[in-house]
């Protein structure tokens, strides 16, 4: 393996600003308060409007959910559906007297269009490039993670079985289900974000659902490096790790970056290389041309056609891989994959 390789670590490492040390650093330690305050709750752009005027949007949202021909509409082009929706709310405010204003009324249709054809409320935040995580605790506890702090925020779902509609949306497009039966699914939504959704009754309070942000913005080994994940030793080693195909186990925490160091590392596999991906829900984005990609299957209502990890590692053995990605290992694949190590 030629140095040159990593030649763009050590000059990135060069130009970074050496940190200092911790006996250089002045610490200072906090006792925190026994009973933290409560996160402010903190409402969209789009709803930052005066109390009388969100008033009479939701009570307008509320009549044109119940009123409108959801399938009629759904059969037309995009275009069509929002002008016949325009005009549908137009109407509805002149019958109500209420006061709404031209840019209030096209939000208001936003919001109708993205619940036609998207996924209703949900729409703006996975519009919103700086939220990571999307988290439900039934229709009127939401929260959003931004820059890695938690933050309350109201989403208008008018009731549990408006949330419960747009979680049955979101799996049967990725042609899974979740009911009472099975009360808990993990999906891949159609942009790549990761999906987990527990109803009743499971969820004690109403469901629970939890959306991690598919990321559009890949971070490299240099990227992790500025930004103090590990350092310049740290990277080279691991890199030339996975170069030389040496089997590599990532581990840790929710929410660590588990699947971004798994991204990252994925950058010096060479391209002429096959692999072959075992996931629950593919969320991997490996950059190689020669990739193939398997994911689990939950059995279906009769309890027939599970396809466990398991299952898939043990073809996948047969398919002449030279690198073999599973994405999580939690359960008996463990075995096989110790097998397949060695």
């Amino acid at each position: 393996m030629s140095a040159s390789r990593f030649s763009a670590l050590h000059a990135r490492a060069a130009q970074a600003p050496r940190p200092a040390r911790a006996s250089e650093r002045e610490v200072v330690v906090t006792i925190p308060n026994a009973r933290r305050p409560e996160p402010e709750a903190k409402q969209p752009e789009h709803a930052k409007t005066s109390n009388r005027v969100l008033d009479a949007r939701i009570r307008i949202h509320r009549m044109l959910i119940e009123e409108i021909n959801l399938v009629a509409l759904e059969r037309l082009p995009k275009d069509e559906m929002r002008r016949q929706v325009q005009d549908f709310v137009g109407e509805k405010t002149r019958e109500e007297r209420l006061a709404i204003n031209g840019a209030e009324l096209e939000a208001l249709v936003d919001d109708i269009v993205d619940e036609m054809v998207g996924l209703g409320p949900l729409e703006p935040l996975l519009k919103d490039p700086t939220i990571n995580d999307i988290l439900i605790n039934g229709h009127e506890n939401c929260f959003v993670e931004r820059r890695g702090k938690l933050e309350k925020i109201h989403v208008p779902f008018k009731d549990e079985a408006h949330l419960l509609r747009i979680i049955n949306k979101i799996v049967a497009a990725v042609g899974r289900r979740v009911d009472e039966s099975q009360p808990m699914v993990d999906a891949r939504m159609l942009d790549g974000s990761r999906f987990n959704a527990a109803i009743r009754p499971i969820g004690v309070d109403g469901p629970l659902v939890s959306i991690r942000k598919f990321s559009k913005n890949k971070l490299g080994l240099h990227k992790l490096v500025e930004f103090g994940a590990l350092t310049q030793t740290m990277a080279e080693v691991l890199a030339a790790a996975v170069y030389s195909r040496k089997t590599t186990i990532i581990s840790g925490g929710t929410g660590t970056g588990k699947t971004t160091m798994l991204n990252a590392l994925s950058a010096f596999i060479p391209e002429d290389e096959r692999l072959i991906t075992i996931e629950d829900a593919a969320e991997l984005q490996l950059q190689q041309p020669h990739v193939a990609r398997m994911e689990t299957r939950p059995a279906n209502i009769e309890g027939h056609g599970e396809i466990r990890q398991r299952d898939l590692v043990k073809n996948a053995l047969r398919m002449r891989p030279e690198r073999i990605i599973l994405g999580e290992c939690r359960g008996e694949e463990a075995f096989d994959m110790l097998q397949a190590m060695n």
